[in-house]
């Protein structure tokens, strides 16, 4: 499939999902509050009845126009015209509210003009709740006017209105789920597009790097194969040596890739041993100088840590620092100028290596340790590999019990820094 066609099926699918969460949200807001009107409008209604059924049965012909108001969302004021009886009022409003199955914990306070103040008030627990001690209190209430009043304070009133979401908050859960799962699938898709297409480039450059040894060794055969050249022995002497050359960089080539198919398997074991870190240094800058010579270029050492021994496979601590010091050359143009450097740093033991070359961009930086990534080069093959180098080096370190990190900035080269501890742990 296609970038462009998986692009399209993204945006589309992203956007069906932004309106459909778009809906929810509005759809489950105009539920609460439609829940909320609901459960005032009953509430309201149910504390008219309390006063109506008050003044009936004092015989008071009377009546309090809007009796009830509404202070706070939690809070209702009733206005009443005489002295109320606390257990009288709490079974009107027990029976009321049960009535209007309003199951919520309240808390009623009656007021008395006389004494202008409050002269009761309890809380009335409707279940058995372990958390009824940590109920809200009832706010302060403005009692100036004149007249009897009494207020009701519903503490756990907004969890009674979500309560009445419970389809809403259970199709919310379900859409939640599927976003994930989409999100997740997306995730999935693109990254084993991207795996696929790391493979597909592994196998172009493998093809490639194997293709072409084989060719010249396929031509220089057929060269030796001409009966008159065993009267020419330099040229003779040239063709076999390029024979063996092109030979011995196939069963590089094929023991680099087979290593990597095993570095991850529990057959892969590491012989620690104290190694000299500064020894293995100086023999791969000389294994590179011939090809530092052919670019003008130079390695500057600066070997500085105190303690240089370290508990470490020798085999692969030889590679970890070929790999960097062969790239460090290879991505580096006429005069390369690399340094090395290591120090001492508590318990570990630091290696930087620095190059001029062409640099990393930061989005390619993110993935350069990742298995057969190499940074995109367009239609330019001018570096072989295969993308495994900076995956070996970061997978052996880290078996080392060690860590790699790396800043790189375009044009301007790249700095490798290792960090090693001096003794493995047990």
């Amino acid at each position: 499939m296609k970038r462009r066609t998986i692009r399209i099926i993204i945006l589309l699918a992203t956007v069906l999902f932004v309106g459909l969460v778009s809906t929810q949200i509005f759809w489950v807001g105009r539920a609460y509050e439609l829940s909320a009107f609901q459960l005032d409008q009953a509430i309201t209604q149910s504390l008219k009845n309390v006063t109506n059924e008050i003044l009936e049965a004092k015989e008071d012909s009377s009546t309090v126009i809007d009796p009830v108001l509404r202070i706070s969302p939690q809070f209702y004021r009733v206005s009443i015209n005489d002295t109320l009886y606390p257990d009288y009022l709490e079974s009107l409003l027990n029976r009321e509210f049960t009535k209007a199955e309003i199951n919520l914990d309240y808390e009623y306070s009656i007021y008395d003009c006389f004494t202008d103040s409050v002269v009761f008030t309890r809380v009335v627990i409707n279940e058995e709740d372990p958390a009824a001690a940590g109920l809200e209190a009832a706010p302060p209430v403005d009692w100036t006017d004149d007249g009897h009043y009494f207020g009701v304070f519903f503490p756990t009133l907004q969890e009674g209105i979500v309560a009445e979401l419970d389809f809403w908050i259970f199709s919310s859960a379900v859409l939640l789920l599927v976003v994930v799962f989409f999100a997740y699938a997306i995730w999935v898709i693109l990254k084993q597009k991207r795996l696929s297409e790391i493979k597909n480039d592994f196998i172009n450059n493998m093809t490639h790097e194997l293709k072409t040894p084989i060719s010249t060794i396929s031509l220089s055969t057929k060269t030796l194969l001409d009966p008159g050249i065993v009267n020419e022995p330099e040229r003779l002497k040239t063709y076999a040596g390029i024979i063996r050359d092109e030979n011995l960089r196939l069963q590089n080539q094929v023991e680099r890739v087979l290593q990597m198919a095993t570095l991850n398997s529990e057959k892969q074991k590491l012989r620690f041993k104290r190694v000299d870190l500064h020894q293995i240094i100086r023999n791969a800058v000389a294994s590179l100088e011939l090809n530092l010579r052919a670019k003008n270029g130079t390695v500057d050492l600066h070997l500085e840590a105190t303690a240089c021994q370290l508990e470490a496979d020798e085999v692969h601590l030889t590679n970890i620092v070929n790999n960097l010091l062969d790239n460090a050359e290879k991505y580096s143009a006429e005069g390369a100028q690399i340094q090395v450097s290591t120090e001492s740093k508590g318990e570990q033991l630091l290696l930087r290596i620095r190059d001029n070359g062409i640099g990393i961009s930061r989005d390619n930086l993110k993935h350069i340790f990742d298995k057969f990534y190499r940074v995109p080069t367009g239609n330019v093959h001018n570096v072989k590999g295969f993308g495994l180098g900076l995956y070996y080096v970061r997978t052996m370190t880290q078996a080392h019990h060690g860590s790699i990190s790396v800043e790189s900035e375009p044009g301007k080269g790249s700095l490798f820094t290792l960090r090693f501890p001096q003794t493995q742990p047990t």
